[in-house]
């Protein structure tokens, strides 16, 4: 029996730890908090988040111009999803550490005015979330179960400490956000993996790297292949050169030009050589 789309979602979401929370909580997520596990984690309502997740595509989808939706995370794990979810829905991004007075100075070279924020956490990006309250820019939050909830319009319910429940969260958003606009049709899947929305650790990246390298080397047939394959190899040939022919010491012509005659021999006088220095005997 094939799934439902909400259930596929779900078993997606369980995967990725998205209802893990953590032992903390602030009693305004008591709403989408579901129990409290013997080792005192918390749990979240992921049918909630998942509810909430549509909620945020449909304001999102409100606003006439993606680029005045702004997606910041200065955790480092949600980093690479903000920028995948910025590339694939046209909103802007900032990825790292956030300027003070981008919303509301307005002499900083970085001064935008976004109509909508995505915050990946509230505790750390709390800078972008205070300047969004003086300019009345409302905020989607995904919060965990200790995230405080000041100046939050909009909560998604998610666990925001780990990569993959971080990536699959801006994921399912921006996948959402496209079926709302119509670019992508909801009866098929979306050809975009998941995995392009998770943090890689830099010595995956290398690693993968030297992996590409070694095979490369381990394999000449294959570069010699691409080497025939290339025109601007197959022109050279060992036969287009006579090395019969070759002599080292003919001056260089060029067509339309006579070769300059060799040069005369220099004649040194001998009277005007430098006589030696007397040397005084020791």
């Amino acid at each position: 029996m094939a799934l439902t789309q909400r259930e596929e979602d779900i078993q997606k979401m369980l995967a990725a730890e998205v209802h893990i929370g953590t032992r903390n909580s602030d009693h305004q997520m008591n709403p989408y908090i579901w129990r409290r596990r013997n080792d005192g984690i918390h749990i979240l309502n992921i049918g909630k988040t998942r509810e909430k997740l549509m909620l945020a595509a449909r304001i999102i989808v409100a606003i006439e111009n993606p680029a005045d939706v702004v997606a910041i995370s200065a955790r480092p794990y949600g980093q690479r999803a903000v920028l995948k979810f910025a590339h694939y829905t046209g909103c802007q991004s900032i990825a790292g550490r956030f300027t003070p007075g981008t919303f509301t100075n307005q002499i900083t070279k970085q001064f935008r005015e976004p109509r909508i924020l995505i915050i990946t956490d509230p505790r750390t990006d709390s800078q972008p979330v205070l300047e969004a309250s003086y300019v009345n820019i409302p905020v989607i939050a995904l919060c965990d179960s200790d995230s405080p909830l000041k100046f939050v319009d909009v909560v998604i319910p998610a666990n925001n400490k780990g990569k993959h429940s971080i990536g699959l969260v801006y994921w399912m958003l921006a996948r959402e956000v496209l079926r709302l606009r119509g670019s992508i049709s909801r009866a098929e899947p979306w050809d975009v993996s998941i995995d392009l929305f998770f943090y890689r650790e830099p010595e995956e990246i290398e690693k993968a790297e030297e992996t590409a390298e070694f095979e490369a080397a381990a394999d000449p047939t294959a570069a010699a292949a691409e080497t025939a394959a290339d025109p601007a190899f197959a022109a050279v040939t060992p036969d287009a050169f006579d090395a019969a022919a070759f002599d080292p010491m003919a001056a260089p012509t060029m067509a339309g030009f006579e070769a300059a005659p060799a040069a005369a021999p220099v004649v040194v006088d001998p009277s005007l050589a430098v006589p030696p220095q007397f040397v005084p005997e020791q």
